[in-house]
């Protein structure tokens, strides 16, 4: 293991098992499907590891992503479907 205690190591393995549970959770729940089939690994490569850039306009924010890693149409299907995972606001009273 990469850590010298056997704590930390436990620690260690506990957040990637985490991690790997997330991404296999959002990954069935999220991913459109004629990408439900990436490994987790290109799932983590084309959508997290990549560059993205912030510009802040007047009146607006815009997120810059490289299209050769994901389509700009598949890229906004994925964030659709996370946002249809959201619990609907309670009503007021």
């Amino acid at each position: 293991m990469s850590c010298h205690e056997f704590d930390d190591n436990k620690v260690r393995l506990h957040l990637f098992v985490l991690a790997y549970n997330l991404g296999n959770f959002l990954r069935q729940l999220v991913l459109p499907r004629e990408i439900k089939r990436w490994t987790l690994t290109t799932t983590r490569e084309k959508l997290i590891k990549i560059g993205a850039k912030i510009v802040r306009h007047a009146r607006r924010v815009v997120f810059q992503l490289a299209e050769v890693a994901v389509p700009q149409r598949l890229f906004l299907a994925i964030l659709c479907a996370i946002d249809r995972l959201r619990l609907p606001m309670p009503a007021p009273g």
